[in-house]
């Protein structure tokens, strides 16, 4: 593809999308190219009928309708940049036709197992067991997502004014309010990080055990690890946490536009999903507390 390079370029520069993202975007795009390489010989070719054959072939790989969207949105995207360039004249991903999706609702840890295994659990008091307490810790308590974990720093938190700064999506910044208890934890973690690796020069508020950044399978790991102690759900993602915060929030009452901007949500509708679970809560209220019950 001719301008893959350009269109990475705007994605990273313009667009001020995250590495992870990239790397997503470039990746679809090349299995398009290999697709129609291999199957119909030809490399730079953006035709409607190619990427039909192409998402056929991938929902007869077994690949699920979800990923199926998401490749095609890559190459929408890819679109979109060619005809602001003047490059084509019509995006072609627009007459495909996708493939269905079931609506997915955000499956969350109750607030209450979350908050005894927190009380009771012993996670230790050397370096690594206090570093994962307050990794568990922040994504439950403020909602952040992973690589917003990843990139936090050794000042990102303000003790006076209780707030941590988070570097979101697109590299925009927000504040999120913090608790004490959550403020109490993170100065006995970073001692015991300077005694750990005494003279280390990263910024990173968390490090590995061999005193590099951490990185997002790690993360992904610890959390998947300690959320097996408190519930049988088959997702245990750092997500699920994110997702925990958001329906503890508006079960509580929180308003949708404010759990919007701690969440770092560029609209409304991205955190509207929330709601549903509220609503299925609910229905099961009405119908265990309603006259007619058995």
């Amino acid at each position: 593809m001719m301008y893959k390079e350009n269109f990475i370029s705007y994605l990273r520069f313009e667009k001020r999308y995250s590495d992870h993202t990239i790397f997503a975007y470039e990746n679809d795009l090349e299995q398009y190219e290999r697709y129609c390489s291999e199957f119909h010989n030809e490399v730079d070719v953006l035709d409607s009928k190619l990427i039909r054959f192409w998402m056929i072939n991938m929902i007869e790989s077994g690949l699920s309708n979800r990923s199926v969207h998401r490749k095609l949105s890559s190459l929408r995207s890819y679109s979109k940049f060619l005809l602001k360039k003047g490059v084509i004249k019509t995006n072609p991903v627009s007459s495909v036709l996708k493939p269905k999706l079931r609506k997915r609702l955000p499956v969350f840890v109750e607030n209450d197992k979350m908050n005894d295994f927190l009380n009771d659990y012993d996670f230790g008091d050397d370096y690594s067991g206090m570093r994962n307490r307050l990794i568990i810790e922040i994504f439950f308590q403020t909602g952040i997502r992973r690589i917003e974990l990843i990139n936090l720093k050794l000042n990102s938190f303000d003790n006076e004014l209780k707030h941590l700064k988070v570097l979101g999506k697109r590299n925009k910044e927000r504040i999120i309010p913090i608790r004490s208890e959550l403020l109490a934890l993170i100065m006995p973690y970073i001692n015991i990080r300077d005694e750990t690796f005494p003279g280390n020069e990263s910024d990173s508020l968390f490090l590995s055990n061999k005193g590099k950044p951490v990185y997002p399978r790690m993360i992904y790991n610890i959390v998947n690890n300690y959320l097996n102690y408190v519930t049988s759900l088959e997702k245990k993602s750092p997500h699920v946490l994110r997702h925990s915060f958001a329906t503890h929030l508006l079960n509580n009452g929180a308003e949708l536009n404010a759990i919007k901007e701690l969440l770092g949500h560029s609209n409304l509708a991205a955190t509207q999903i929330y709601t549903h679970n509220s609503f299925e809560k609910l229905k099961s209220i009405y119908h265990k507390a309603h006259p007619r019950a058995d």
